[in-house]
């Protein structure tokens, strides 16, 4: 039971991924990395370019509002573990001048699995 729901976890979490790719790159960020782990600190589900920010993104899928908005769920803990990251990329690729901000992407799914995308732009300070 537990491993089926993680599963059902994962594949939302996928789905919504996918569906945050598309929507982003429909509204014009150009898509740098996906899933961008560096060893056990973290992992970035996005980091895309739009106009002069370099956007470091977290997505959030849900199937429903019974916990609350998915970017409800994007806590200053998460805020840190991205911050934390987002420093690591920028010194490893020499880009620590550069404008950079924190988006969240919600996903909600309905019962069908058709997502319906929600783009929060500077969601969080650095």
């Amino acid at each position: 039971m537990v491993n089926q729901l993680r599963k059902n976890n994962r594949l939302t979490g996928l789905t919504g991924e996918k569906a945050a790719v598309e929507y982003l790159e429909n509204v014009g960020y150009e898509i740098l990395e996906t899933n961008y782990r560096y060893g056990r600190l973290g992992e970035i589900d996005i980091i895309a370019r739009e106009n002069e920010y370099l956007c470091f993104v977290e997505v959030k899928t849900r199937n429903n509002l019974l916990f609350g908005l998915p970017s409800e769920a994007v806590d200053w803990k998460k805020q840190n573990k991205i911050r934390q990251m987002a420093l690591l990329y920028t010194k490893m690729h020499k880009l620590e001048n550069g404008k950079i901000r924190f988006d969240v992407v919600e996903v909600l799914l309905d019962k069908a699995g058709k997502p319906t995308v929600n783009l929060i732009r500077n969601a969080f300070g650095g």
